[in-house]
């Protein structure tokens, strides 16, 4: 990919948005132009953005408009949106416009229309790993002790069950323990399946997260993260599995580092 002198960045909450910017000006970026959202996009945008455009979710045309005014002509979506305020949306006239048109409202289906919006602006929207392929998960054990047979059994299980219900886009993200499936992620996000499951578990539990079949790595990439790492460990959790070169270990070394200190093993398959 020849790196674009302009990069537009529709920056959602967590690490993601701010990895990102400071991966691409690394990469020779010139301008990081940033559409940021109020309650959700950390501020540490601001000092890693040419320019921040602050928008409520659902000010589509507006930020159509921004990206036009700055000349972007490739943008990435990092970051999730809180399911609550992209179903809570108080959309502008041409999200409403959008919106209208969808049979399915849930996230794919908004993202991937807001895909089409750019694309008529002509604006190519970039996968969302661009930049970040350094921080992609590699086949192995990554962090942590090896796993028990009763480990390597449970992620065996939660595999083929985590993908059916990605591809049912449910979710990503199931929690298993002694093979029994306690926690399956849906509108809530992985946070709160982990904390579901891990209360049932009580302790050593095996998460695994997997990407969607024809995953579209514009949007919706897996990620783990250090708040990941950190919620895990608070809900006793033993092992996270995760799908090789397709998930994004956000602060790689931040996450390896918790990890073991938190005594949970990452494996990628």
């Amino acid at each position: 990919m020849e790196t674009p002198e302009i990069l537009g960045i529709i920056a959602g909450n967590g690490a993601y948005p701010r990895e990102l910017a400071q991966a691409a000006r690394k990469a020779g970026v010139k301008k990081v132009i940033a559409a940021a959202f109020t309650d959700e996009t950390d501020r540490s945008i601001e000092q890693n953005a040419y320019t921040v455009e602050w928008l409520r979710v659902g000010q589509l045309g507006r930020l159509l408009k921004f990206f036009r005014e700055n000349n972007v002509r490739q943008a990435i979506m990092a970051g999730q949106i809180a399911p609550k305020n992209l179903f809570d949306l108080r959309p502008d006239v041409k999200a409403l416009v959008v919106l209208a048109k969808l049979k399915h409202r849930n996230a794919e289906s908004i993202f991937t229309a807001i895909a089409d919006e750019l694309k008529k602006e002509n604006i190519d929207l970039l996968p969302a790993t661009s930049f970040l392929e350094d921080q992609l998960a590699t086949s192995g054990l990554i962090a942590g002790p090896k796993l028990s047979r009763s480990e390597e059994e449970d992620v065996d299980l939660g595999w083929s069950v985590a993908k059916e219900i990605a591809r049912l886009d449910i979710g990503q993200t199931i929690i298993v323990k002694n093979g029994a499936v306690l926690a399956v992620e849906a509108f809530e996000g992985t946070n709160d399946a982990i904390k579901r499951g891990g209360a049932l578990a009580r302790e050593g539990a095996v998460m695994i997260k997997v990407a969607k079949p024809n995953q579209d790595m514009r949007f919706d990439v897996p990620v783990v993260g250090v708040e990941t790492i950190r919620v895990a460990s608070e809900a006793n959790l033993r092992v996270i599995a995760v799908e090789a070169g397709e998930t994004l270990l956000l602060e790689r070394d931040k996450v390896i580092e918790l990890a073991a200190r938190s005594k949970i093993s990452i494996v990628a398959r």
